[in-house]
């Protein structure tokens, strides 16, 4: 038999896979030209990054992966694979019009990412005094410190705490944050705090005697916290003066009053705020 006639070469090397037997060029289909939400599942092409999108500015997308990690990755036309198919992504544009729908809140008031998984743990810890506290703290700012990685961890009161910030070992990239209660002139808590001078801790707190008290009352549906004589067990006497005979059954009340940081008084609120900063904020070191 004849040999076949060869085709002429018609593609680079470089290009997409050759079809030497077929009518020619093949047309590429455009990239997709797709919105950065926070919550999108992308992956890097060329890269083994994938994960959801947490942020996204003029020049980089931020990509979270299923382990928490963040990869940052440059607007490139056609970078990205969206559901199976090229994508191109934009920076998202700002909702416009009354009638757009408005962002999904935390507890806290942040921005809420869906579908954005946990950050692996930081080194740095916030510190606060008791079980109550920290429930009431995971109930407003728990989603907030998921995704930042920040764990918070029981000081079981502040006798020790110039021993507890020692045996930490606080350094950049390694910061400690504490919460502590009644933070007010000539307390004890005062001075013990005054007792720790490191640039990687922050010790701050609120005036309240107990956390149950940084509710606010009508929250949990009474006029007022009722006055307590000092050297006489604040809850024991809260609990004594409203009635109440359990004690544990009345925080899970308090607590399950709370939904959001409005039901607390803002001395609580701008503490926890201002540790979530500090142990956040990126050193130089």
């Amino acid at each position: 038999m004849p040999d076949r006639p060869a085709k002429p070469y018609m593609r680079g090397i470089l290009s997409e896979p050759l079809d030497l037997d077929g009518d020619g060029p093949r047309v590429k289909k455009p990239p997709a030209v797709i919105a950065a939400n926070p919550g999108l599942e992308v992956a890097v092409r060329g890269t083994h990054v994938k994960g959801v999108v947490v942020a996204c500015d003029k020049a980089f997308v931020t990509i979270r992966d299923d382990h928490g990690r963040d990869h940052k990755a440059r607007l490139r036309d056609g970078a990205f694979d969206v559901g199976g198919r090229r994508a191109t992504l934009v920076r998202p544009k700002p909702a416009a019009g009354p009638a757009a729908a408005a962002p999904v809140r935390t507890a806290s008031g942040s921005v809420a990412v869906p579908g954005a998984p946990a950050r692996i743990a930081r080194a740095s810890r916030i510190l606060v005094e008791g079980v109550h506290d920290a429930e009431l703290v995971e109930k407003v700012w728990g989603d907030d410190l998921r995704i930042e990685g920040v764990v918070v961890e029981l000081l079981e009161g502040a006798d020790n705490l110039v021993e507890v910030v020692r045996g930490f070992g606080p350094r950049p990239g390694r910061r400690l944050g504490i919460l502590l209660d009644h933070l007010v002139d000539d307390s004890k808590e005062t001075r013990i705090a005054a007792g720790v001078d490191h640039p990687d801790v922050l010790v701050t707190g609120h005036p309240f005697v107990d956390i149950w008290a940084a509710v606010k009352p009508k929250v949990v549906g009474i006029p007022a916290w009722p006055d307590v004589p000092k050297g006489e067990s604040w809850k024991e006497g809260v609990c004594r003066r409203l009635g109440v005979d359990d004690p544990r059954r009345f925080w899970k009340q308090i607590l399950g009053s709370v939904s959001s940081y409005a039901d607390l008084e803002p001395a609580l609120v701008g503490a926890v705020e201002q540790l979530i900063d500090f142990v956040t904020e990126p050193t130089s070191a």
